[in-house]
């Protein structure tokens, strides 16, 4: 008797089942017919009361009726997804919205510029992290614990080993850690950090983008004129190019270049400090300590190195007069650099 109850049920779940148009129906046939309270449930609740092939019958009408509802679920899931792509679907021959272009902060302008001039030059992207080690960023540079120059870069510390980077350097010692005995030509743009007062040429955050080339036979010849090329691509061929020795602990020997001052015309000025010349990059030949401390042969392979502060770069190329108008969000000073 009691089967002969469930085969009614199950044709009545099925007669239910044609009539369901959308999951309201849905929901009202599976409280009749599947919820904890409906009579197939009620049965499988007292299974011991059955014999072995009245149990084994039970559980066939049960998992068909689920089987059946669970097919009507997914159908009407179904027509509501094509229902949905209907009512959405764009009239692409309507006017387009009179949208207002907002300008981009000239920091990422000059990235992408910077950046897409050396992909040009066959080098390759290692973005930095704002976040490594002490190893990685001072020690592989050849900038031991004891080294005076960590004093001109006061350091915010995580904790005794964790730091916000001071320079993107350290993705260079990534690098030649995962490249060993191997060529490498990239760039790494990213942030750097140091504890240092806002002001008008100052600031806590910076942007930087770093470069290495490491092969047989690289000189400073090589170096000059990369540098050569890149500072004319920013600044125009009619900019005059200055080198100067200098010292950095991960190169030698090493340089700083300077450009020469478009308001002055190299004679002199406030800007450029009556030199005629405003510094702008520093770089030279990988040290071969570095080379030797990330695995690197310097019988056999030599390198160079070069750092560009971009903000440097954009207050030169748009004549910006306070660096800490890149951070402020002014959308007045940000609307004057729309990218065409």
């Amino acid at each position: 008797m009691i089967l002969e109850n469930l085969e009614k049920i199950k044709e009545a779940l099925i007669e239910n089942l044609l009539s369901v148009k959308n999951q309201l129906d849905l929901k009202q046939v599976y409280d009749v017919f599947l919820s904890r309270k409906s009579k197939i449930n009620q049965i499988m609740g007292e299974l011991k009361n059955f014999t072995v092939e009245e149990r084994k019958k039970i559980y066939e009408i049960r998992n068909f009726m689920q089987q059946k509802f669970n097919e009507k679920v997914a159908e009407i899931k179904n027509e509501e997804l094509k229902k949905k792509i209907i009512n959405d679907k764009i009239d692409i021959s309507l006017p387009a919205n009179n949208l207002s272009i907002l300008g981009i902060n000239p920091l990422y302008l000059v990235e992408e510029e910077i950046v897409n001039i050396f992909l040009g030059l066959g080098f390759s992207i290692c973005e930095s992290n704002d976040v490594d080690s002490d190893h990685y960023n001072f020690e592989l540079m050849n900038i031991p614990k004891d080294h005076v120059v960590r004093d001109m870069q006061d350091t915010f510390y995580l904790d005794n080993e964790l730091l916000m980077c001071t320079h993107t350097s350290h993705v260079q010692a990534h690098m030649m850690e995962k490249f060993k005995g191997q060529s490498i030509r990239i760039i790494s743009p990213g942030k750097c950090f140091r504890r240092d007062e806002d002001d008008l040429t100052h600031s806590h955050q910076f942007m930087q983008i770093e470069g290495l080339l490491i092969d047989k036979n690289i000189n400073l010849g090589h170096l000059k004129k990369i540098l050569e090329f890149f500072i004319k691509k920013i600044f125009g061929a009619d900019r005059k190019i200055r080198i100067r020795n200098s010292y950095f602990p991960f190169t030698e020997p090493s340089i700083e270049v300077d450009i020469s001052c478009d308001k002055c015309n190299s004679n002199g000025c406030t800007s450029c400090k009556g030199t005629g010349y405003i510094e702008i990059l520093g770089a030279g030949i990988v040290n071969p300590k570095v080379l030797v401390m990330n695995g690197y042969d310097p019988k056999k392979y030599s390198g160079f190195a070069f750092g560009v502060g971009v903000e440097r770069i954009a207050i030169l190329k748009y004549g910006i007069d306070d660096i800490r108008r890149f951070y402020v969000n002014d959308i007045r000073f940000l609307g004057e650099f729309k990218k065409i």
